[in-house]
């Protein structure tokens, strides 16, 4: 690997806030498209690993480092490098590395153009990533989300994907978009920040539903019924948030749920039939080896849909199973009597 170049060039300079599996994967397509690249993850000893290995070994094998990606070890150095920065970190670990870019970049918070791949709710304040964003960075001006239907693995080997940018204005979002794409890579913009964030936190707890689903051996029929009525109540929450109707069957949302709830790359989908299966959360997450944003999702939306006043049948069973220890069998009679209950309605 070289040096990083601090100077920018046409394409762009950028760095990558978390080495895990997407940010890994994040940094090595912003570099093939012909960004210079630095990633920068918590853990000092591992990056040093990733530094001298030239791959992220523990979650991205088989994907070599362009030799435009530099890692890094240290935070001061990494984020000295430009004013570009895409955070890639669970979402209960979001505020604080906002808090941490404000000590670090304070006199440069106006001329910072931020990206996050972060997905859920705050658990402890119920707001999306932007909303933290304007809390923590009122000043930056430039911020967008990227999100969609992806799985790390497959865009570390370059196989198609499309994903979308939605953010705070058209320039940095297609600016975003433009960093990100090659030919196997589309990246669509959006202006609808609200609806594009609700997908990527809601996806991932109907998602253990999914899992749950298929693990207790109810079939493709219930699966697909799963995934529909889902995508309802994400649309409520939604609009009633205010979000745009149209990005509900979008890659963002109805993508994401899709890919989601039906391939077991998704860690919150193995969740589901880990928990179908009698392991209780703790081992599932310990044999998953990496965080399930679906657990702490599923208690975010629920509580979130309680503050709107809206009705999340099946969001309220999964939170009763990851959060109150109710079984997943009584969890799903509980639903089926509420439904039959609703009759036709849709």
């Amino acid at each position: 690997m070289s040096v990083m170049n601090t100077t920018n060039h046409e394409a762009g300079q950028i760095t990558v806030i978390g080495a895990g599996s997407w940010g890994t994967a994040l940094a090595i397509q912003l570099a093939r498209a012909g960004n210079s690249v630095g990633l920068w993850g918590r853990d000092a000893a591992q990056m040093r690993t990733l530094q001298g290995a030239g791959f992220n070994e523990r979650y991205l094998p088989g994907s070599a480092f362009p030799e435009n990606l530099t890692v890094f070890a240290d935070w001061e150095q990494a984020l000295s490098t430009g004013s570009r920065l895409l955070v890639s970190i669970p979402s209960h670990a979001f505020r604080q590395v906002l808090e941490d870019i404000r000590k670090t970049k304070r006199d440069e918070l106006e001329t910072l153009e931020l990206a996050w791949a972060t997905k859920g709710f705050e658990l402890d304040t119920g707001l999306l990533p932007h909303q933290v964003v304007k809390q923590v960075l009122p000043e930056c001006q430039h911020y967008a989300v990227v999100s969609g239907p992806t799985f790390a693995l497959e865009v570390g080997a370059g196989l198609p994907t499309a994903i979308t940018v939605a953010g705070s204005d058209e320039a940095w979002s297609t600016t975003m978009a433009d960093c990100l794409r090659t030919r196997n890579f589309i990246a669509y913009t959006s202006t609808d920040i609200v609806g594009v964030e609700i997908g990527g936190a809601v996806k991932n707890a109907l998602a253990i539903g999914a899992g749950m689903s298929d693990g207790l051996g109810f079939g493709s029929n219930a699966r697909i019924a799963l995934i529909n009525r889902g995508l309802r109540e994400l649309s409520r929450l939604g609009m009633a948030m205010g979000a745009k109707e149209e990005t509900f069957i979008g890659l963002a949302c109805m993508g994401d749920l899709v890919l989601t709830c039906t391939d077991n790359q998704s860690r919150n989908r193995r969740m589901g039939l880990a928990l179908a299966a009698g392991k209780s959360i703790d081992a599932a997450a310990a044999e998953i080896g990496q965080v399930v944003e679906g657990i702490g999702a599923a208690r975010a939306v629920y509580e979130q849909a309680q503050r709107l006043g809206v009705r999340m049948p099946i969001i309220e069973q999964i939170y009763r199973i990851v959060v109150e220890g109710v079984s997943p069998h009584d969890a799903v009679e509980a639903l089926l009597a509420r439904e039959l209950g609703a009759g036709a309605e849709y």
